[in-house]
């Protein structure tokens, strides 16, 4: 690979052939009058067969680029600027109906939420199909759905042929992901753009997606651009990288990368990342009320199950056991962490302590008192909940004085409107936020900002216990090591207990003083976190351990320096 040197660090130049060519590409969208520039004078080549990644924080244009090549701006979009090239071929210069074969054909895309980006209303195998027939117009009846059936073997999802008519949301998120996938290979792509394609993800289903991708670039010998935040899972699959910021390419390098970028922006990326060995480097604080009896929280023998029903009369013949007698305990001033797989029942715990969902048996004891046995009211105030996505858990409508009083209003409806003002207006410096931010709504935030918003809510009752339900699974690593800043420092400063879920190990690392590792609504594992990382008991904590990426798990100075 040749390496030269250029004013913005070290740029590694592909191999020839080129397959994807953006020569100073600019695009702006309009606000008002003025348009504001998202991409920057943007160049870079993906050669055939290529595992490219394009890397950045929140906001920095990487959607943005790929969107522009597709020619899928939003409406307010505007290229201004630049050439895109696809094997020869001026992409920005072809009419919309020679786009359509293009999208989808020549060039695939997995979108970052499989969920939204799915048709609720047709089954898999009808948006599978939909897709076959557009770019294989060859293919009907038998040959089609045999074709379909092809494809989600080929991306590995069980029972390709029950999947077909399953909808999306019977679905679980790493199956949506894969039929997703098969969707974007129907077309037999030469270029793959996988936007963030493992956010969310646990785990042992982001090596899965990893390693499927990685085998069908392999198999196919298309070209794969993967955009994401993640550095972990770039260091695992991509032959180069590209960091983006603020619309502006800073750097480009090969495998290098890792071992000492050249500008101190990416570095500073890299140092933000979680590492696994965070617990070895920090002083883990002994729980203020390690001895209490009984402690700030304590679920017994708790189980959330949902009858199966079949028949004529829906008789119950089965249960689903999403929780079935999992006991822990939480004191004051202490973090558990709750880790496990997608559908191990970690958030349907989280919620059914809140009782957002109903619990079939056990006891939640706060403070010494059952909950579960108490009117609703009361008990929320002890016991609070942060969301995974902050924008679909706030009203869209609501001004964020409104989000933050609401419960001041449910829960202490003596308070003043000017005694109101003043809680907001604290809440809002405890997370960090201007107090002009009152009077702005939640989709002016961005995505670190808006989670924020969230913890003043959930603090704004003043609580004991927080549930953090995956609250910084789709942030950034920047974004993300604020965050958890911030959560450490109101635990400092307030004394605040959380129960922590999330399928990111390095993550519980950085936070959490224990571990309670779920399987299939069971805790299979509890310990300190140093035990349960580094020295686990159970078979399962060793596989996903294992899955994590290997970046992650590495020993790393995180000096930005």
């Amino acid at each position: 690979m040749k390496i030269e040197a250029g004013p913005d660090g070290v740029v590694a130049r592909p191999p020839a052939p080129s397959l994807l060519s953006i020569r100073n590409l600019r695009v702006g969208f309009r606000q008002g009058r003025e348009t504001a520039v998202a991409v920057d004078e943007v160049s870079f080549d993906i050669a055939k067969g290529e595992s490219f990644a394009l890397v950045g924080e929140s906001g920095s244009g990487k959607s943005v680029t790929a969107l522009s090549v597709l020619r899928l701006l939003p409406q307010n979009g505007r290229l201004l600027g630049g050439q895109v090239s696809l094997d020869g071929l001026d992409l920005l210069t072809q009419p919309e109906w020679a786009m359509g074969s293009i999208r989808g054909g020549r060039i695939g895309m997995i979108f970052q939420d499989p969920m939204t980006a799915l048709n609720p209303v047709f089954t898999i195998g009808a948006q599978l199909r939909e897709g076959l027939v557009l770019h294989h117009r060859g293919l009907r009846g038998p040959q089609l759905r045999s074709r379909a059936l092809e494809l989600l073997d080929q991306v590995g999802l069980p029972h390709p042929a029950r999947q077909l008519e399953q909808y999306p949301h019977q679905l679980s998120g790493g199956m949506r992901q894969r039929a997703m996938i098969a969707m974007a290979l129907a077309g037999e792509p030469d270029l793959l753009i996988a936007d963030e394609p493992t956010t969310a993800l646990d785990v042992s289903l982001q090596a899965q997606v990893l390693e499927l991708l990685s085998r069908l670039r392999r198999e196919t010998g298309m070209a794969l651009w993967l955009i994401t935040h993640d550095f972990g899972i770039v260091a695992e699959v991509a032959d180069r990288v590209a960091v983006m910021r603020s619309g502006r390419l800073v750097e480009t390098s090969g495998p290098e990368f890792f071992t000492g970028p050249y500008q101190a922006y990416s570095r500073e990326l890299l140092a933000a990342m979680p590492r696994l060995d965070a617990c070895l480097r920090r002083e883990l604080a002994e729980p203020k009320a390690q001895q209490s009896n009984p402690p700030l929280l304590e679920v017994r023998d708790f189980r959330v199950w949902y009858p199966v029903r079949r028949g004529i009369l829906q008789r119950t013949v089965d249960h689903v056991r999403a929780v079935d007698g999992v006991s822990l305990r939480l004191e004051a001033g202490e973090t558990l962490a709750l880790v496990g797989e997608s559908g191990c029942g970690k958030t349907t715990l989280g919620k059914a302590l809140l009782r957002l969902i109903p619990a079939t048996a056990g006891e939640v004891l706060l403070e010494g008192r059952n909950i579960l046995s108490q009117a609703r009211k009361p008990g929320r105030t002890g016991l609070q909940i942060v969301f995974q996505d902050p924008y679909s858990s706030m009203n869209p409508r609501w001004v964020v004085s409104d989000i933050l009083e609401e419960g001041l209003r449910i829960h202490w409806p003596a308070m003043s409107p000017a005694e109101r003002r003043e809680r907001v207006d604290a809440l809002l410096m405890a997370v960090g936020l201007p107090i002009a931010a009152r009077q702005r709504y939640p989709h002016e935030f961005s995505g670190g900002q808006r989670q924020r918003i969230c913890i003043a809510r959930a603090l704004a009752v003043e609580p004991k216990v927080l549930v953090c339900d995956e609250p910084t699974s789709a942030l950034d690593v920047s974004v993300q090591a604020q965050v958890l800043r911030l959560l450490r420092e109101l635990q400092d400063r307030q004394g605040l207990s959380y129960l922590f879920i999330t399928h990111d190990l390095a993550v519980v690392s950085e936070l959490a003083s224990r571990v309670a590792v779920m399987e299939s609504g069971k805790v299979v594992e509890m310990g300190p976190v140093r035990q349960v990382l580094f020295a686990p008991a159970s078979e399962h904590t060793r596989r996903l351990l294992a899955s994590l990426p290997a970046l992650h798990r590495t020993q790393g100075d995180r000096s930005s320096g």
